[in-house]
């Protein structure tokens, strides 16, 4: 075990000298009870504002516009 700890430090010690640094992320646990029905109201949600948001949809078209080589 402690090998396998030494070989784990040296790999960081080695990103650290490469400029890198750990970081932690929290994400959505997949797993959670209700998860997929969350997902289904925020997707409602999205697919309702798309309809029904034109000023979004227009600043949206024109960035989307803005882009070199766009075209419709």
């Amino acid at each position: 075990m402690a090998d396998v700890n030494s070989r784990v430090q040296k790999h960081r010690a080695a990103l650290r000298m490469a400029g890198l640094r750990p970081v932690q992320i929290w994400v959505p646990d997949t797993r959670r009870p209700g998860f997929a029905d969350e997902c289904r109201r925020q997707s409602r949600l999205a697919a309702l504002a798309d309809q029904t948001d034109t000023v979004l949809q227009h600043l949206m078209d024109e960035a989307l516009g803005e882009i070199e080589g766009w075209t419709e």
